[in-house]
């Protein structure tokens, strides 16, 4: 989902990604990806985080029972946008001085699951708390069959 409509994204090393549609309010649960933080020039979530669009967004969808799970620096957006008060949160290692300072409860865990609001610190920790919220959503059997069709061992390193 995008904000805008759009054809294509082009994410880091020259991936391409093809929207579903726009964030609208019938979706239950929103991912909010990362990458980019650290990168001002490029597109990304430094770029999102200073026009502040994604996490008026976010904000909203927020207050209407959407569940949020953030990937990576994708948390930097659920700060932005005023969520991460009072929880605990995971992010890449590279945003934790940013959040440390900013008061934040900032978890070494690969994932947090805080209820309405799950983040997880990196790409493959965000696989983790994909299976987590499988579990919790769905079934066990669920996240244990997407586990064994990705060859994905589960790693289970998270508060709560």
């Amino acid at each position: 989902m995008t904000v805008e409509p759009t054809d294509r994204i082009k994410a880091r090393n020259e991936l391409s990604v093809v929207p579903d549609g726009t964030i609208s309010t019938t979706q239950n649960v929103l991912l909010i990806p990362g990458g980019g933080w650290n990168e001002p020039d490029v597109p990304g979530v430094r770029r999102e985080y200073e026009s502040g669009d994604i996490p008026q967004i976010l904000a909203e969808r927020f207050e209407a029972d959407t569940i949020l799970i953030s990937v990576c620096t994708g948390s930097l957006l659920l700060e932005k946008a005023g969520i991460l008060e009072g929880q605990p949160v995971a992010s890449h290692h590279t945003a934790h001085d940013y959040l440390y300072k900013m008061g934040f409860d900032v978890r070494k865990d690969r994932s947090v699951d805080a209820g309405q609001v799950l983040t997880s610190s990196g790409i493959t920790s965000g696989l983790d708390l994909a299976l987590h919220f499988f579990e919790r959503e769905c079934a066990v059997s669920l996240a244990e069959s997407i586990s064994r069709q990705l060859e994905s061992e589960r790693v289970n390193n998270r508060s709560e």
